[in-house]
């Protein structure tokens, strides 16, 4: 075995190759007992160690689970103050796996979340080049209009970012509020709650549904999760081929 560092530390599991990457520039990876560096190549003798543990690499079959996010949970592996994680919802038992989220929700949002336990796997779901798009169930305050529509379609500037959905559909008006199904491309921080404030448009409940090929099955209550089938990750791994 000969690879890079931060691919052999995504495939053992320790998290995404961006994620890992950061470790090595942080010094918390040392190989052969010294600080290690970004760009090290490791082979099948070497000890590579993180946390005061030797990190193994170890073949295991990808796993995948789907969870039904509440509002007011972090999607985080860190604990701030009382407040819960997404990781509190997952399994835990003696296999001990080490999950890695598949993008994030933010606290308010509820919905899909996906979980694996293959770095890579997780790395190329969230590549912008993977082209998986999502699907969201939004509530929002204000006057819609075909003007708005077209610039959320076209794409609006925020903070030298370009922001813009990939469709939109109206549904249920209920006095101010409006209901939409809308779709995206790419997993930008806050990005649908930042379109819609761009409009003039106040989002009140928003909801992932779809990730993908992948939808949040209406039998999934809040706060539980399933385990998916080699079928549906299959489904994902080939999205749009």
């Amino acid at each position: 075995m000969a690879e890079r560092l931060q691919k052999f530390l995504a495939k053992s599991g320790i998290g995404s190759r961006r994620y890992c990457e950061n470790l090595i520039k942080s010094n918390q990876i040392t190989l052969n007992g010294k600080i290690a560096e970004i760009g090290s190549v490791v082979h099948q003798d070497d000890i590579i160690e993180y946390e005061g543990k030797i990190i193994t690499y170890t073949e295991s079959e990808t796993k995948l689970l789907i969870l039904n996010k509440p509002e007011k949970v972090l999607s985080s592996s860190k604990r701030e103050k009382n407040i819960p994680i997404v990781f509190d919802f997952l399994p835990s038992g003696k296999s001990k796996v080490r999950w890695i989220s598949i993008g994030r929700l933010d606290i308010n949002s509820s919905g899909l979340m996906l979980f694996t336990n293959d770095g890579n796997f997780a790395n190329f779901c969230m590549h912008p080049s993977s082209m998986i798009d999502r699907e969201y169930l939004v509530r929002a305050r204000g006057n819609f209009t075909s003007e708005k529509r077209k610039q959320m379609l076209s794409g609006i500037t925020i903070d030298g970012d370009i922001y813009k959905l990939s469709d939109i559909v109206e549904g249920e008006k209920i006095s101010s509020n409006q209901w939409f199904s809308v779709c995206l491309m790419s997993g930008k921080n806050k990005e649908v709650r930042k379109l819609f404030n761009a409009v003039d448009l106040e989002v009140s409940r928003l909801k992932r549904t779809r990730f993908g090929p992948i939808f949040l099955p209406s039998s999934l209550k809040r706060g539980q999760c399933i385990e998916l089938s080699n079928k549906e990750i299959d489904s994902l791994k080939n999205y749009g081929t």
